[in-house]
């Protein structure tokens, strides 16, 4: 590989170690699903989403903006069951992560956008605190991806030198930062393809 030793590895998680949370896909299901109206759902969603990453805006607060208006023929538990359950991990890529941090070689930490109470659910549901060792997520840190922000952040709770730590996302614009800083970065493109460019940069079990 040449350089420093990696001894980190940040995941990101809607994408990576899952299903996105609450991405256009997710959305559009929810449209067919609740009969909303697409276009307003979709401007009150942007209007809404930077505060509610950012862990400025409650789940409820952007379900009254986003969703709840106006009256609907649906609660709001049916509609959050519903995204929740649009949360599903992606096994191989889990399994990987577990191999390598079990083998004591590495520490393990999320780097991702999300909301606090989809982010604290998904964690559980892909069980990740078996894993990880800390979650540098949107919601909990106060910046988003791709600002500067949240990369330093992630790199300042792990007090690792960005040399020693690498970068997953499936989105090549929140790998930019990452490689600026001088982290090394990879593009997910599935569990096969990662655990091979893992193995490529030295990280194996």
């Amino acid at each position: 590989m040449g350089g420093r030793l990696i001894t980190h590895l940040f995941f990101d998680v809607g994408g990576v170690l899952g299903s996105d949370a609450w991405d256009r896909e997710q959305r559009a299901l929810a449209v067919a699903r609740f009969g909303l109206d697409a276009a307003e759902f979709e401007e009150r969603h942007a209007e809404a989403v930077g505060a509610l990453e950012a862990g400025a805006m409650t789940l409820r607060e952007y379900l009254d903006t986003a969703v709840f208006h106006r009256p609907r023929a649906f609660d709001r538990e049916a509609f959050t069951a519903f995204m929740r359950e649009q949360s599903v991990p992606h096994t191989e890529t889990v399994a990987l992560a577990r191999e390598l941090g079990a083998s004591g070689r590495y520490r393990l930490l999320t780097l991702n956008n999300e909301s606090a109470e989809l982010n604290a659910y998904r964690v559980r549901r892909f069980g990740l605190a078996e894993c990880f060792v800390a979650f540098v997520s949107s919601c909990w840190v106060g910046a988003v991806k791709p600002a500067r922000r949240i990369y330093e952040a992630a790199l300042a709770v792990a007090q690792v030198e960005p040399e020693r730590a690498v970068f997953i996302d499936d989105r090549a614009r929140n790998l930019e930062p990452a490689r600026v800083l001088g982290m090394q970065a990879v593009r997910y493109r599935g569990a096969a393809a990662l655990r091979a460019e893992l193995a490529a940069l030295g990280v194996t079990r």
